[in-house]
C-alpha cells in the first residue's frame, strides 16, 4: 500500500425527497442570507427551486436566486454573480443543479469571500485561493462529481483565450450534498448518457496511472466501471427506473469524491493521468460540445496511443471490468478497449470526433484542438505518458 493522504468533509444526504431537508442543513451552518445558483428553466418549471427558496425562508434566511449558468460554463457569468451575491451579503452559496452549476458556485463562493480580487487571478492561478464562503449544493445531473471534488472548471470568454480550464483546492468542497435520484427523471437521454460518460472517465483517468500497489483502491473502482457499464444503459433506456438512476447518481459521486484515486509516492493522492479531460476540454472550448461526449470520442484514440506504456495495466482493466479470458495481454488490452467503445455506445455516445461533431474532421480542425489543447504548445498533459503538442495532434488525428 502506497503513502496516501486522503481529505473529504461532504455530507452526502441521499434519497428520494431529501431536498426537503435544505433549510435544516444550511440553518446549521448559522448563514443569514443564501445565494442559490442555478442554470435555466427547468429548475424553475419543476418546482424545485421554490421548494427550495421555501424551505429557506421558513428558517428566516434570506434568498437570491441567480440563474443562466449554461453548459460549459462561463468565467463572465461566474464574475457577474460574484458581483450579485456580494451587493446582496450573501455568507452562503447553494448550487442547484449539475457540474456547471456547482462548479460556478464555487468560483462565486472564491469571489465573494474575496471582494478585492478578479476571480480571473485563481481561474488562471496568478493567485493561491485562501479562502471562500460554504457551498451546499442539491444534484440535479449525475455527471460531473462536482458534489463531492476539490475542483472547478470554467472556460474563459472573457480575456479571448477560449482555455478551458479548472483549480483544485479544498476550498471547493461543498459542506453538503443533498442527493435525490428523483429530481433526474427529467433530463434528456442524451444528457444522461454523457454523465455516465463522465463518470467512467472520472474513474478511468485516476486507474489508468503509474502509481500501482494499491490494491483496494482497484477493487474499488473496477467495481465502479462494473456498476456504471451495468446501471448506465439502464437509466438511459428508463430515466425513471429508479435503482438505476440512483446507482448511477452515487457513482458520479465515488467516481471524483478521490476514493478510486489513493496511493502516492509523496503526501497526496494518486491523481491519475487526465489527459483525456484536458483533451476533450479543448473540443468543449472550440466546438461548445458536450463535456461527457467530448471524452468518449477520444477515449479509444488516445487508449490505442498509450497502452505499451502498461500493457498489463489495460489488459487487467479488460479482464476485471469486463471477464475478457483471453490470455495474451495485448489481444485481452485491445478487447477491453473495444468493450469500452461498446459501453460508450450504449449509452448514446460518441466513438469518434466525426460522431461527436456530426461532420468530417479536418486536419486543420486537430492543429487547433492540439494548439489549444498544449495552451500554443507551452505545456505537456498526462502522467501515464506524457503527451506534448505533436502527440495530441496524433491523437486527435486518429479519432478522427
Amino acid at each position: 500500500m502506497q503513502k496516501f493522504n486522503y481529505y473529504s468533509p461532504t455530507r452526502i444526504v441521499f434519497g428520494a425527497g431529501t431536498s426537503n431537508d435544505t433549510g435544516s442543513l444550511i440553518k446549521e451552518f448559522g448563514v443569514k442570507k443564501v445565494a442559490v445558483i442555478f442554470g435555466g428553466s427547468s429548475a424553475k418549471k419543476s418546482g424545485l427551486l421554490d421548494l427550495v427558496e421555501e424551505r429557506l425562508q421558513a428558517e428566516n434566511i434570506e434568498v437570491l436566486l441567480l440563474g443562466g449558468v449554461v453548459p460549459n460554463p462561463l468565467l463572465s457569468k461566474a464574475k457577474e454573480m460574484v458581483k450579485k451575491a456580494h451587493e446582496f451579503g450573501a455568507d452562503f452559496i447553494l448550487a442547484v443543479g449539475g457540474g456547471s452549476v456547482i462548479d460556478t458556485a464555487k468560483f462565486v463562493a472564491i469571489g465573494v469571500a474575496n471582494p478585492d480580487t478578479d476571480i480571473e487571478e485563481f481561474f488562471f492561478q496568478r493567485k493561491k485561493v485562501e479562502s471562500s464562503i460554504p457551498i451546499g449544493s442539491i444534484l440535479t445531473i449525475a455527471a460531473a462529481g462536482s458534489e463531492t471534488s476539490d475542483s472547478a472548471v470554467l472556460t474563459d470568454d472573457v480575456t479571448g483565450s477560449h482555455i478551458k480550464k479548472g483549480i483544485n483546492t479544498d476550498f471547493n468542497r461543498c459542506r453538503f450534498a443533498i442527493m435525490d435520484p428523483e429530481l433526474t427523471y427529467s433530463l434528456p437521454k442524451y444528457q444522461i448518457g454523457a454523465g455516465a460518460a463522465d463518470i467512467f472517465m472520472h474513474t478511468s483517468e485516476r486507474y489508468f496511472t503509474n502509481i500501482l500497489g494499491n490494491h483496494l483502491t482497484d477493487e474499488m473502482a473496477e467495481g465502479l466501471f462494473r456498476d456504471i457499464i451495468k446501471f448506465g444503459p439502464k437509466a438511459v433506456k428508463n430515466p425513471t427506473d429508479y435503482e438505476a438512476m440512483s446507482e448511477v447518481m452515487w457513482c458520479g459521486s465515488v467516481s471524483h469524491i478521490g476514493l478510486t484515486g489513493l496511493g502516492s509516492k509523496g503526501d497526496t493522492p494518486r491523481d491519475g493521468d487526465w489527459s483525456c479531460h484536458q483533451l476533450g476540454m479543448a473540443l468543449s472550448s472550440l466546438f461548445n460540445s458536450t463535456h461527457g461526449a467530448t471524452l468518449s470520442a477520444i477515449w479509444a484514440s488516445w487508449a490505442n496511443y498509450v497502452k505499451e506504456e502498461n500493457i498489463e495495466r489495460f489488459a487487467n482493466f479488460a479482464r476485471k471490468v469486463y471477464g475478457v479470458v483471453e490470455a495474451d495481454d495485448k489481444k485481452a488490452a485491445d478487447i477491453g478497449i473495444e468493450r469500452t467503445v461498446e459501453f460508450f455506445k450504449s449509452v448514446g455516445m460518441p466513438g469518434s470526433l466525426h460522431e461527436l461533431l456530426n461532420r468530417e474532421v479536418s486536419e486543420k480542425d486537430c492543429e487547433d484542438l492540439a494548439i489549444n489543447c498544449s495552451y500554443n504548445k507551452t505545456r505537456s498533459i498526462g502522467s501515464f505518458k506524457s503527451l506534448d503538442y505533436n502527440d495530441m495532434y496524433n491523437i486527435y488525428m486518429a479519432a478522427r
